[in-house]
């Protein structure tokens, strides 16, 4: 896990969203976006020295609904030991699906990415 907790988040996740941008696009308060990352419905961290705490813009889908499968995904990599910075690096980088995590969640091929997840917990 150490990898994962010192990966560039700038370098793996392109759009980022701060509390107020989530909150507009999840149709939201700033305040229940912080309850939903609390409750591992979404993650965030702060992808680099000096900026707020944001979530990565992939998290929400075109519909301003967070993406299927995304917050059972984030409650088995705390389970299993990581934070949010972990599971944000761990969802944005290749792993051995045909492209990254994150992608498979959002074309709704999420069962081989949650298998996966709960195997890295053992």
């Amino acid at each position: 896990m150490t990898s994962l907790a010192n990966a560039d988040l700038t370098r793996l996740v392109d759009d980022w969203l701060d509390w107020a941008q989530a909150a507009d696009r999840l149709g939201v308060s700033p305040a229940k976006v912080r309850t939903m990352v609390k409750a591992h419905e979404l993650a965030a961290a702060v992808p680099s020295p000096g900026a707020g705490p944001q979530v990565p813009a992939a998290f929400v889908d075109e519909d301003g609904i967070v993406v299927k499968g995304l917050p059972g995904l984030l409650t088995v990599l705390h389970d299993a030991g990581y934070d949010d910075r972990e599971c944000i690096a761990w969802l944005f980088l290749d792993a051995d699906l045909p492209g990254r995590p994150i992608d498979a969640l959002r074309e709704n091929r999420g069962s081989e990415v949650k298998r996966r997840a709960q195997a890295m917990g053992f």
